[in-house]
């Protein structure tokens, strides 16, 4: 099984988990904020099925991501990962807008809640499961690089942190008698959500659209062919492709090389830096005698 490979079955588990987990989450939420008429409650409920439903992308973009190439995409499905990553920060943006509008009805008729005891309770257990799986789903993409479970690792973060916040503000609430912090704690938690979509929908645009923001990688792929090989670095090209790294190296090389010599040293400067440099995929090193040689090079 291929190292890419891995890294997708494996994100393609842990997006499977958060998406029953986080299903499970919210329906408890919007049942207990119902009751209770709480909107803090019922917006993080909400907030909750809506990341079930991210997951839920996710997971499907991952599965996708795994096809081999074909006759129409020449270089696979590893793109589609971060359509999901996309697409489920827009989804994010759409929760957070709708949230916001109920907010501002809810100040202008603020409505005590009931069973304050019970949606207490509820948000710390959400916290809990959310906090727990944030540190999971953070921990994996991190190791795999893979941008759309980096973006449900952010939603498991933003998840446990919500919960948290509401539980204080309910706190407060109950404490001090003041109905409209619920509508209140409603607004904290979708400019908290719009935060997270805009990081989200940034870095999965940059990966559609062939930006590359890691120059330290570069400066590597400089540093290891120019000291361990009589070449000089010319131009060094990457992009994120899933959770790989691809990309065009162009060398200037000594007039005296050979064919055949170029062909060893390609291979060793494949070797070199794979085994350098985590999470590289497919890499085109091209040989030129000088810098206005032949474009395509050898």
């Amino acid at each position: 099984m291929s190292q890419s490979l891995k890294i997708l079955r494996d994100g393609e588990r842990v997006a499977k988990a958060s998406f029953v987990t986080l299903l499970a989450i919210g329906i408890a939420e919007l049942l207990t904020g119902f009751f209770s008429h709480s909107l803090t409650l019922t917006t993080d409920g909400a907030d909750s099925l809506s990341d079930a439903l991210i997951s839920l992308i996710v997971w499907a973009g991952l599965r996708v991501a795994k096809k081999a190439p074909d006759d129409r995409f020449h270089f696979g499905y590893l793109r589609v990962e971060s359509l999901a990553a996309l697409m489920a920060s827009v989804g994010m943006v759409i929760v957070a807008t709708v949230f916001i509008y109920l907010a501002y009805l809810r100040l202008l008729n603020p409505r005590e809640i009931s069973y304050p005891s019970l949606v207490l309770t509820v948000f710390l257990v959400a916290g809990a499961i959310s906090l727990y799986r944030a540190l999971q789903m953070r921990r994996l993409a991190k190791n795999s690089n893979l941008l759309s479970l980096k973006t449900d690792a952010y939603n498991s973060v933003k998840d446990a942190t919500a919960s948290f916040v509401g539980f204080s503000v309910v706190l407060v609430l109950v404490a001090v008698n003041f109905p409209v912090l619920d509508a209140i704690g409603s607004i904290i938690m979708s400019v908290y959500i719009y935060t997270v979509a805009y990081v989200s929908i940034r870095e999965s645009s940059y990966v559609l659209l062939d930006a590359f923001n890691s120059p330290e990688v570069v400066e590597e792929v400089k540093r290891i062919i120019e000291g361990g090989y009589r070449a000089k670095v010319d131009s060094v090209r990457l992009r994120r492709v899933g959770p790989l790294t691809e990309g065009v190296i162009r060398v200037v090389a000594d007039g005296k090389t050979t064919l055949d010599e170029i062909v060893e040293v390609r291979a060793r400067m494949k070797a070199d830096l794979s085994r350098e440099i985590d999470g590289l995929g497919r890499l085109t090193i091209s040989f030129h005698t000088s810098k206005e040689g032949d474009p395509d090079g050898l």
